[in-house]
């Protein structure tokens, strides 16, 4: 992906996984066409994990809901969509598999190759964008937890660490340095934009700051980041708020430079206490509505894509104040 040279159509890189990451191309879809989502590749439940088991393969599913989320906004594209999205229903073994999972496997199997499989679902979906994952190989995510008497533990797995109810300590990737899918840290290094969240704050989001290659890319890139924070903790964040979220990426990634963060008003409990942490990592607060008009723990595109545009032209005061930097 190259620089556009056009703010009009910046060129947006999004990191992520699941419905977070879902939610945030559905917004970044509504401001440009120069969009590449790089996925998480640690899934190991439901009908993703049985086909990573089965087959060794990187799991599917966040990659088939990111090619989703940028379909073509057309008969075509939502009948592929609706497709991809199908899932069987039965008491033998097809019974939850999702049909875009077993067709971007088999593209795999007949190509050989994970970006041009998942390159020719784009093509079938008319995709206003590119889906590429984090890693070329399967990961594990591996988390230290704490207990509510502070007794310790270690959790391996994707769906155990999501589900843990303790508070989690340290993240870890298994293997710890895993290769880097090379388009993906290309397009990090190339962007004009790179938007991190909103998403399982562990499981989809900070693991793409444990995978070394793209890490790098992040500190290094010329690329402005935004970090969109969730509008309600999930079971792997129950009883942190939205300061605490951010506060614990500048743990696992205290380099990285961050020019914005969006967050919804019903979301932040001390907007203060959160602008001040941002003015120490260097970024500027926004705080937009960007939840549904029936105030459900749903991003909203148009919301959101009309906050992503004001950070892109730089209106980050609170009634849309310039701010030139």
């Amino acid at each position: 992906m190259r620089r556009s040279g056009d703010p009009s159509r910046p060129a947006v890189v999004a990191l992520g996984g699941g419905h977070g990451l879902s939610a945030s191309l559905s917004a970044l879809r509504l401001m440009t066409d120069r969009i590449t989502a790089v996925v998480t590749v640690a899934d190991d439940g439901g009908s993703s994990g049985r086909l990573r088991e089965e087959l060794g393969v990187l799991p599917p599913g966040d990659l088939r809901m990111a090619l989703s989320a940028l379909c073509d906004d057309s008969e075509w594209g939502r009948t592929w969509r609706d497709l991809l999205q199908h899932r069987f229903s039965s008491d033998g073994p097809l019974d939850r598999h999702s049909v875009g999972n077993l067709l971007i496997v088999a593209l795999w199997e007949l190509f050989g190759d994970t970006v041009e499989g998942l390159d020719l679902v784009g093509r079938l979906l008319g995709a206003r964008g590119r889906v590429l994952p984090m890693a070329s190989v399967p990961l594990r995510i591996e988390a230290d937890v704490v207990g509510p008497a502070g007794e310790r533990d270690v959790v391996r797995g994707q769906t155990h660490v999501a589900t843990t109810g303790w508070r989690i300590a340290q993240l870890r990737l298994d293997p710890v340095d895993p290769p880097a899918c090379p388009e993906a840290v290309d397009a990090v290094r190339e962007a004009d934009w790179v938007v991190l969240g909103p998403g399982s704050w562990y499981t989809s989001v900070l693991p793409h700051l444990l995978v070394p290659a793209l890490r790098a890319a992040l500190l290094e890139t010329t690329a402005r980041v935004v970090v969109v924070l969730n509008l309600t903790p999930d079971d792997e964040t129950v009883g942190m708020r939205a300061v605490d979220h951010l506060a614990v990426l500048r743990a696992h990634a205290p380099d990285l430079p961050v020019h914005a963060v969006v967050a919804d008003p019903a979301s932040v409990e001390d907007v203060d206490e959160l602008a001040d942490l941002c003015a120490t990592m260097g970024a500027q607060l926004l705080v937009r509505q960007v939840r549904r008009g029936d105030q459900s723990a749903v991003h909203d595109p148009l919301r959101l894509a009309a906050a992503l545009r004001d950070v892109v032209e730089d209106y980050l005061g609170d009634v849309g104040t310039r701010t030139g930097r």
